[in-house]
């Protein structure tokens, strides 16, 4: 029986004859990039093709020191290094130190030939990018009816707002036929009166992605009377739809993001709107109440009975400050009138009747107030308190001769 090798041997001993070929250990491979990949980790993935063939490389992070431009999808290149085995999948590639640019595969010399003609023709210009409905009700998604980005794009969707509805038209992304597919779809999609039209699929190479491309695909995009999403790719791929496209996602995902707004948040900013409404109106009706409450007061102040009732009141206030006025002038009156009433009583012959004096008169009525007034034999008068006494002067005496 013939010797049986496990495949790990068998894998082994085909690493070590790739080893031990001289020209497999430094050559040199010309072709053009394509599914070019950048780990995290620092290392490069890409394939090598050509019309014949393709071959997996890698450059590993240690090797990317003298590389002095960005491998891109199309570009044609010179890569050196080494050919030799992955024993865990048993395949070959080629592990790359150097790679030197060998030229720009057509594809991409394609890709900036229609790049500049539309830049030229102003169909990127800002101008004519259609703004993003804030609140999207129906959203038109034209991509493959089956694969990872209508899966995506469903998710996202129904978790920010289960409410939102989405029109699927289940384009071809990829082939000859795809570009007239995604043509259709974005027409037959605007005539549906959509808030907004989601038009993309998921990574790939250039070849695979080159249906976003074409001069149609960007032409539909721009004739759209519905604004229009772009979601091509990964972020690190960049297609003519993406230029002429109202806005451009970086992946799927992210334009569901984008197209469909957050019930949640939107609830939450109706509540604020609504608590806002409810507090302003509270205080325009205080404040309209204040308001008419100063009416109310200034019509009822100039009010024909207010008036008459204050001119009233006013004619009180002057009624009684006459009367306060001439009470008081009364007052003064009748204590000047008792000054001088005691002032005549104090002069009053009658007290001076009652104190035991008496008035003398002649018999003409005249006062007597002096001796040389009278002669003996003439007639007086003398009043008395209770009386008057006539009697007939019988001597004169002088006050010295009294005295005497």
């Amino acid at each position: 029986m013939a010797s049986v090798y496990s495949v790990s041997e068998v894998n082994s001993y085909i690493k070590h004859m790739f080893e031990q070929d001289f020209v497999l250990n430094n050559v040199y491979v010309k072709g053009e990039v394509s599914n070019c990949k950048y780990h995290t980790s620092g290392h490069i993935y890409f394939t090598l093709k050509d019309q014949g063939g393709v071959m997996a490389c890698v450059m590993f992070a240690g090797n990317r020191r003298g590389l002095n431009f960005k491998l891109e999808e199309g570009l044609k290149v010179t890569a050196f290094g080494t050919v030799n085995v992955y024993e865990r999948d048993g395949k070959y590639q080629l592990y790359v130190r150097e790679v030197k640019m060998d030229g720009q595969g057509d594809l991409y010399k394609r890709f900036e030939l229609l790049k500049a003609e539309l830049l030229e023709m102003g169909m990127f210009d800002a101008s004519y990018k259609k703004p993003i409905p804030k609140y999207a009700s129906k959203v038109g998604i034209v991509t493959a009816k089956t694969g990872a980005a209508i899966q995506d794009i469903i998710n996202v969707s129904t978790r920010r707002n289960p409410h939102v509805q989405l029109f699927l038209y289940p384009a071809l992304v990829q082939g000859v036929d795809a570009a007239p597919s995604i043509v259709a779809g974005i027409k037959a999609l605007d005539e549906l009166g959509l808030d907004v039209i989601i038009v993309g699929r998921g990574g790939g190479s250039l070849e695979d992605l080159w249906a976003f491309n074409e001069e149609i695909v960007a032409r539909a995009i721009f004739a759209c009377n519905t604004p229009v999403i772009s979601a091509v790719g990964h972020e690190t791929d960049t297609t003519i739809a993406d230029y002429v496209a109202d806005m451009r996602a970086p992946t799927p995902s992210a334009a569901a993001e984008l197209a469909v707004f957050d019930y949640s948040v939107y609830l939450a900013e109706v509540n604020g709107y609504l608590e806002l409404l409810t507090k302003t109106m509270k205080n325009k009706y205080r404040a309209t109440k204040d308001l008419l409450n100063q009416y109310a007061l200034r019509v009822k102040h100039m009010s024909p009975s207010n008036r008459i009732m204050i001119k009233r009141q006013e004619i009180d206030d002057v009624l009684n400050r006459m009367s306060d006025r001439m009470k008081l002038k009364l007052e003064r009156k009748r204590h000047e009138l008792a000054l001088k009433v005691n002032r005549l009583e104090g002069l009053s012959p009658l007290n001076k009747l009652k104190s035991g004096y008496s008035y003398v008169s002649l018999e003409g009525g005249s006062t007597l107030k002096s001796i040389r007034q009278v002669n003996p034999g003439d007639n007086i008068d003398i009043f008395l308190l209770d009386g008057r006494v006539n009697a007939k002067v019988n001597n004169c005496v002088d006050k010295y001769e009294l005295i005497k």
